[in-house]
């Protein structure tokens, strides 16, 4: 395990000499805070990221059962995945569609209210994911320290998540949470839709 951490700090710490000088133009006022509330904060404080982790919540909810925390586990790990890809700028394009993409599709999956099949969802959330980690990673001022960096992006999109289980969960207890839900889920489809056309 030991052996197999140090590969992994070794191989990080190489890649990250080797990036443009240029890169490094952000300095110690992007990250007042420190590295990890720097990362926890990203997720929480984007309008997009914000409605589209609430959403992965609240589907997981509709869905019920394993999905109330395989499909938000399945979102976490894709996503610091895409982060990895984001920080090394791998070239992956369309990210802000990909992004406004993901609000609405999750939002107008809570606006209809139907069970989509488990499969689906995960497959779904798991590309979205791609595309929020990405964001992430590229984002990730260069004065920050890329392990609790991570550790907080991944803290507050599990606390986001969370969050929109808690809702999805609770509305599906009481005759008008269902409605109020669905009002919610259009209103946050239109957001996505306005990202959308902002992004294209």
């Amino acid at each position: 395990m030991m052996v197999h951490q140090n590969f992994c700090r070794i191989i990080l710490a190489t890649l990250v000499a080797g990036i443009p000088q240029g890169l490094f133009a952000h300095d110690g006022a992007s990250l007042p805070y420190g590295s990890f509330l720097g990362g926890l904060t990203h997720p929480v404080l984007g309008l997009d990221h914000f409605l589209a982790m609430v959403s992965v919540g609240v589907v997981s909810a509709q869905i019920g059962g394993r999905a109330m925390w395989t499909i938000p586990a399945t979102f976490v790990v894709i996503m610091a995945l895409g982060g990895l890809l984001g920080f090394f700028y791998v070239g992956l394009s369309a990210i802000e569609v990909g992004i406004a993409f993901s609000v609405l599709v999750l939002g107008g999956t809570i606006a209809l209210d139907k069970r989509v099949p488990m499969v689906f969802a995960l497959c779904a959330v798991g590309v979205f994911a791609v595309f929020h980690g990405y964001a992430h990673g590229a984002e990730m001022p260069a004065v920050a320290n890329p392990y609790t960096y991570v550790a907080g992006f991944m803290m507050g999109t599990i606390v986001l998540h969370i969050m929109g289980v808690l809702v999805g969960d609770i509305a599906q207890h009481y005759g008008k949470g269902k409605v109020m839900l669905r009002v919610a889920g259009g209103a946050i489809a239109g957001t996505g839709a306005w990202f959308l056309v902002g992004a294209a």
